[in-house]
């Protein structure tokens, strides 16, 4: 009977812990970003990752970072739904760009990012702050609705 009994709660905990995590799949979670400072170490792995460096000639932007391998079969779904979104919002007056990091390839930016499994998507705003992270596959409408705010010019007070 015991037997029984520690099968049961072990069936409940894995049943409850797999819709935690299905419900956090491919949802478009805050970091709340805007007070962390960007450290140098990660302002260098992200540019060495392509998220370029900032000039009066290409001011940076919002950035929707994905984080995606060759043997990963969900990342092509994320590829799409991006480019789509990205697609979408590109006659914005200050569109996203997207940037696609291979994580076989840059293992300390993920690692800097907390990347634990695939894919991994985040939106940085123009000064590198993460400002959301998505687990998954997003749902087009809500990336959508997270990068909006980033695409338009902050209102100036004069």
């Amino acid at each position: 009977m015991t037997g029984i009994t520690l099968l049961l709660i072990a069936l409940f905990a894995a049943v409850a812990f797999g819709l935690v995590w299905q419900r956090r799949q491919g949802t478009v979670r805050s970091t709340g970003g805007t007070t962390a400072v960007v450290t140098d170490q990660r302002r260098l792995l992200l540019e060495a990752a392509g998220v370029g460096p900032a000039s009066p000639e290409h001011p940076r932007r919002a950035t929707v970072l994905h984080f995606s391998a060759d043997w990963c079969g969900p990342c092509a779904a994320v590829r799409r739904v991006v480019g789509q979104v990205v697609a979408d919002l590109a006659g914005e007056p200050e569109p996203p760009v997207e940037v696609e990091v291979n994580i076989d390839e840059y293992p300390a930016l993920a690692k800097e990012l907390g990347v634990l499994s695939l894919p991994t998507t985040f939106i940085l705003d123009a000064d590198l702050q993460q400002r959301f992270r998505v687990s998954g596959v997003p749902a087009a409408t809500n990336l959508r609705a997270a990068l909006e705010p980033l695409t338009r010019p902050p209102a100036s007070n004069s």
